[in-house]
């Protein structure tokens, strides 16, 4: 029989080990964050069993917010893996009993090469401890486990405790989005904030662009046999944009007009004051403005030349579309 309550007495016990490290926030904290900061290499994070396995997500948390740092496992340190580890690297170590006999090897090394180390541990005067230069209190008052031998609130405790000193480091070394878009490029974040509107624009014989004295059966040629179909942008001599037709701009004419719109020029059915967007903008912001307006596409100008108003490429929203932008 399934014991609900079992659950619900497992995430309140882990729940009550994570706010009681609260109170533990405070010297050693602050210096193991000092130690990560003044660190000019990176970040060697290590354990054996639950702790290396805690370790490893640790590792890849400071990895993914601009803190250098890599997973040693203890147990292939001694096999010639202790050579990753450089003179200017900092040493995390997790053991919650602080005696764990695979970490030795680390410790020892760490001592004789004078690299820093931090400990991750509930027992303090441990070995580990008392080699290290700054000690985290992860200790927990009881496992959540009923038999009290499977690590639970005491890895919960090591996990949230290396996320708040990732995140302490973070905000101090002041990481922003951007930074951490360039870690993950491919994900939709990177995506967002590093994708640009010259990464996914039509450019050369794909832009539709006439003149006002182009008769419409011209202009709607352009609209129909270029790459983006449904738009046409009507440029002055010197090439810069005055104005954009659109398959609604036609549809409106003949809405109002009694006459074809074969019978006129550009300059009579062009929408003044088009929308452009430079080419350095981010993507997304190109999404942004076309769902201001209710518009599905945007012509594209580099503002740093003497024609700032001249396309120089066109976006689709449908372009944003297969870029994933959202």
């Amino acid at each position: 029989m399934i014991d609900i309550n079992e659950a619900k007495r497992v995430l309140k016990i882990e729940a009550e080990s994570v706010l009681n490290a609260v109170e533990r926030i405070g010297e050693n904290f602050i210096k193991s964050v000092e130690l990560i900061l003044n660190c000019e290499g990176k970040l060697i994070v290590t354990g054996m069993g639950k702790s290396g396995q805690v370790g490893q997500k640790i590792a890849s948390t400071f990895s993914s917010t601009g803190t250098p740092a890599m997973f040693l496992s203890s147990a292939e340190s001694v096999h010639g893996d202790l050579g990753v580890i450089a003179k200017n690297d900092l040493i995390l170590a997790i053991s919650y009993g602080g005696e764990s006999g695979e970490l030795a090897a680390v410790v020892q090394y760490a001592g004789r090469k004078n690299i820093p180390l931090i400990a991750m541990t509930g027992r303090l005067d441990s070995t580990l401890g008392k080699a290290s230069q700054a000690v985290i209190d992860v200790s927990v008052k009881e496992e959540a486990c009923p038999l009290g031998l499977a690590p639970t609130s005491s890895s919960t405790v090591t996990l949230a405790m290396g996320d708040a000193m990732a995140m302490t480091v973070l905000k101090a070394k002041g990481f922003k989005e951007e930074n951490f878009a360039e870690y993950h490029p491919g994900g939709s974040l990177g995506r967002r904030l590093l994708t640009t509107v010259k990464d996914v624009m039509h450019t050369g014989e794909a832009l539709p662009i006439v003149s006002p004295e182009d008769k419409m059966s011209e202009v709607i040629s352009s609209m129909t046999s270029k790459e983006v179909r449904g738009v046409a942008g009507v440029v002055d001599s010197s090439g810069e944009l005055l104005g954009v037709i659109t398959d609604g701009d036609i549809r409106r004419f003949l809405e109002k007009e009694n006459t074809a719109p074969s019978a006129h020029t550009a300059k009579r059915l062009m929408n003044l004051n088009p929308k452009t967007i430079n080419k350095d903008e981010l993507a997304e912001k190109a999404l942004f403005v076309m769902e201001q307006f209710s518009i599905q596409t945007l012509f594209v100008v580099d503002k740093e030349t003497k024609t700032p108003n001249k396309p120089i490429g066109l976006i689709h929203l449908q372009d944003l579309l297969k870029a994933k932008i959202r």
